[in-house]
């Protein structure tokens, strides 16, 4: 499935703490859940063991919603978790 990102989310990746790589597998191995509005969600746990915001975090969780767009496959919206 070819993911298409909203150009809002490109350019606050680095904000969110998500990179492209890890959209994509949230999107295809991710844990499928149905989101409102008849979107679709997908959530995947990665390990950080880093500083996030002057904190350190073991894990983040990347969650994409998706929703259809025509022909080009989902836009994608990001959300990143750190715990």
């Amino acid at each position: 499935m070819a993911i298409r990102l909203h150009p809002h989310d490109r350019e606050r990746l680095a904000e969110r703490g998500a990179t492209e790589r890890e959209i994509s597998a949230t999107v295809s191995q991710g844990a499928p859940f149905a989101a409102k509005f008849g979107r679709a969600g997908f959530r995947r746990n990665f390990p950080f063991a880093g500083n996030w915001g002057g904190n350190y975090y073991a894990n983040k969780q990347v969650i994409v919603y998706a929703v259809r767009d025509g022909q080009d496959g989902p836009v994608i919206t990001v959300i990143t978790k750190f715990f």
